[in-house]
């Protein structure tokens, strides 16, 4: 019989334990480690004698024993078996992204949740692990308190701005007003209402987020914003104020920040999502939490973007950036507070040059609109 270990396989040392964790599917498992060692006898399809004899310094029994065991936990698959053919498939589809998207793809399927008690919530929320803070903030900062947002300037038909939404790659030279960006970070980051989770208060924004944590906060890049000058800052939402973080930020420094587009040295101002990992896991303990934080970056990149169309900027966004570079000089330290995505904005050019072509009957011809028929 031929066998292979198979392709999703993530091996690991966890709380003084070798753990391989078998993905898709499978219960990561604590295993001595010289069970890697026989797995990479089987990295191909190799009939156990023959492994054997590659790991000869080990009896046949052992090996045997120790075959059977990694056969019974799928980590070793036979050869023509339904598993194999899985396995092969999950191969193909997901090679140029494994180990490391795909592992966290699968690792955070099916989580086991705890069971609700009758009030609704489960133990985690309501006696939170991790202790955290409604907001961030930087005393000894200094700081521009931000004129409270026109919002006559948003009343934009709705159909208008969600049809006219395009994300802008050439900016004009034209500073963006202060009243501007303090409409759109308002908008966009600011509390709307508070509420109240049972321990203390809460607020929620204009997005939706995982259990209202509002986990992400917004640090501004300004470049060309009047009244402003060049600098990184933080929003603060309590005072609606940008805290001067530190001085100076060029074209140049926009470029680096978004892994050195160069669309991204035009925008009037970048707003970097910064994750404080503490408010996320003060309710949600399990790793599939971090998806949720994920998700809330691009509920909020859409009423970023929405807002920004509203009071006629372009909008852009990118989730190419250096982040170590960035979370240096955002002055996080890259472990409970983290960058995740950058927004930018500014006036858009009267040319979009770098904006794509509209679709034309030859593009149509080249474009394959359907699957023949999906594997089983």
């Amino acid at each position: 019989m031929r066998l292979r270990r198979r392709h999703g396989l993530v091996c690991y040392w966890y709380d003084g334990s070798f753990v391989v964790h078998p993905h898709p599917g499978g219960d990561p498992l604590a295993l001595h480690p010289a069970v890697a060692e026989i797995l990479s006898a089987f990295s191909e399809w190799t009939e156990q004698a023959e492994a054997a004899e590659n790991l000869n310094h080990l009896s046949a029994e052992t090996v045997e024993q120790a075959v059977e065991e990694l056969r019974g936990s799928g980590l070793l698959l036979a050869a023509d078996t339904p598993e194999a053919a899985a396995d092969e498939r999950f191969e193909r589809q997901w090679s140029t992204w494994s180990p490391e998207a795909a592992f966290f793809h699968y690792a955070t399927q099916d989580v086991k949740y705890p069971e609700n008690d009758p009030a609704g919530e489960s133990p985690a929320s309501r006696d939170p692990q991790v202790p955290f803070v409604l907001f961030t903030g930087y005393p000894r900062a200094d700081r521009i308190f931000l004129p409270r947002p026109p919002f006559a300037e948003l009343h934009a038909p709705y159909e208008q701005v969600l049809r006219a939404r395009r994300t802008c790659r050439d900016y004009a030279s034209d500073p963006v007003p202060l009243p501007v960006l303090s409409a759109l970070l308002a908008t966009t980051f600011a509390p709307v209402d508070f509420i109240d989770c049972g321990r203390g208060a809460l607020f929620r924004r204009t997005s939706p987020a995982g259990g209202a944590r509002q986990e992400l906060d917004a640090y501004v890049a300004v470049r060309n914003v009047s009244g402003v000058e060049p600098g990184v800052y933080h929003y603060n939402l309590r005072e609606h104020s940008l805290e001067l973080l530190s001085e100076g930020f060029t074209s140049a420094d926009a470029t680096h920040f978004c892994a050195d587009q160069e669309w991204a040295g035009g925008a009037a101002f970048l707003v970097v999502l910064g994750l404080v990992v503490d408010r996320l896991l003060s309710k949600y303990p399990t790793p599939r939490s971090y998806r949720v934080s994920l998700l809330n970056a691009g509920h909020l990149g859409q009423t970023f973007a929405l807002t920004a169309t509203a009071l006629g900027l372009g909008p852009a966004q990118t989730g190419a950036f250096h982040d170590s570079p960035v979370a240096e000089r955002l002055g996080l330290d890259n472990i409970g507070r983290t960058p995740l995505y950058v927004l930018a904005a500014g006036y858009p050019a009267a040319e979009q040059p770098a904006a794509p072509p509209a679709a034309g009957l030859s593009t149509f011809r080249a474009t394959t609109f359907q699957e023949a028929a999906l594997e089983g």
